[in-house]
């Protein structure tokens, strides 16, 4: 698959029309996804300026620091028509913006992730101009995965997958969890990802913490274990998955919740379709987890978007009224976790589809006793 597949040049020109339909006379983007997803150039995040400025009318142009310009100028940004402007180490490349902006710039919509020295520096350099959030803009053409999305995406998904299908080999007891996440984290690679992005392997009663990551604390027989892992691609996609391990028989507790997180995980997957709202999908994990008494351990929102980023939209949760349309991708992760005790959760990555729903991550939701 080629970068144009991933980063068409046509996404300049929606852009575009988003930004001037919002009223904003200007993009400024900084090293994001959002960058990436415009031009597919993946750029470093430095106290040197990198920031493409795409006006409503007017050629793109991305400024660089000069010792950045040959990586900027291999990019795909190259081959969409965006000027290169560099600037010396020692100079105000916050200046140049006086001459890429010619016109007058009344609101200009700044990458919702920029640091805030630079959002200061902006402002100074745009005295009048009104800043605003691009995310306003930029989500919602990220919102819908391309089919050439989806299919990176697949490609995340299957990685991330054979990852967990050898989690027998590192997840034993007497192991410490950073022994094993360090396993994990080899796997990760060697099945693809060009990053590791996070490896919580959380035991026993730290599987009732949802983002435990992980510790030295060992492994023990009998023990749940929450294995939630997801690199990045070469490509800029990423995968997002989690299983629930036991070391030997779990407790019966343990099963007896486990067995009802299933049934939620199933349930909020099979509501997914063009027009139903993130919030419906939220509500069809967490109305089974509450009926079965476990309502008030479910401590988060059902899941995610993602794509170029990690977490993006559309959330799965409470109060998002948003219709799902053909290409979103998300996660559906509920959990249960009983303070002290221990957690389960379950994540699969999974695409709106004309039809209803596709799977990403294919490997079975069942408890795993190892």
């Amino acid at each position: 698959m080629s970068h144009q597949d991933l980063h068409p040049p046509s996404r300049l020109a929606d852009a575009r029309r988003a930004m001037t339909e919002a009223g904003l006379d200007a993009l400024l983007i900084p090293p994001s996804a959002d960058l990436r997803y415009l031009t597919g150039y993946d750029a470093h995040a430095l106290e040197r300026l990198t920031l493409l400025v795409l006006p409503a009318e007017g050629e793109a142009t991305l400024i660089v620091p000069r010792l950045e310009r040959p990586a900027a100028e291999a990019s795909p940004a190259s081959g969409m028509g965006v000027k290169l402007v560099d600037h010396d180490d020692g100079t105000d490349p916050y200046q140049l913006l006086r001459t890429v902006l010619a016109g007058p710039v009344r609101a200009v919509g700044l990458g919702n992730r920029m640091w805030a020295e630079q959002v200061l520096a902006l402002r100074a350099a745009l005295p009048g101009a009104e800043q605003r959030l691009a995310g306003a803009v930029l989500a919602g053409l990220r919102l819908r995965k391309s089919p050439a999305e989806v299919e990176a995406l697949r490609r995340a998904g299957r990685a991330i997958d054979a990852v967990h299908a050898h989690m027998a080999e590192w997840l034993r007891p007497g192991r410490t969890e950073a022994m094993v996440a360090a396993d994990i984290a080899a796997a990760i690679r060697a099945a693809g990802h060009a990053t590791v992005e996070f490896t919580i392997v959380a035991a026993g009663p730290n599987a009732a913490s949802p983002h435990h990551g992980v510790s030295d604390r060992v492994i023990r027989p009998g023990e749940p274990v929450v294995v939630d892992i997801g690199g990045r691609m070469p490509d800029g996609y990423c995968s997002d998955s989690t299983r629930t391990y036991s070391v030997g028989e779990p407790p019966v507790d343990f099963l007896a919740y486990y067995s009802v997180l299933r049934e939620a995980q199933h349930a909020a997957v099979a509501a997914v379709r063009p027009g139903v709202t993130a919030e419906a999908v939220d509500a069809a994990a967490r109305d089974v987890i509450a009926a079965a008494g476990y309502g008030d351990a479910f401590l988060h929102r059902t899941g995610h978007g993602i794509g170029l980023d990690g977490h993006e939209d559309p959330y799965i949760v409470a109060g998002n009224s948003t219709p799902l349309e053909p290409g979103m991708a998300f996660s559906v992760e509920p959990g249960v976790y009983l303070a002290g005790r221990h957690g389960a959760r379950i994540e699969d990555i999974v695409v709106c589809t004309a039809g209803g729903v596709d799977r990403l991550n294919t490997i079975d939701t069942g408890l795993v006793v190892l």
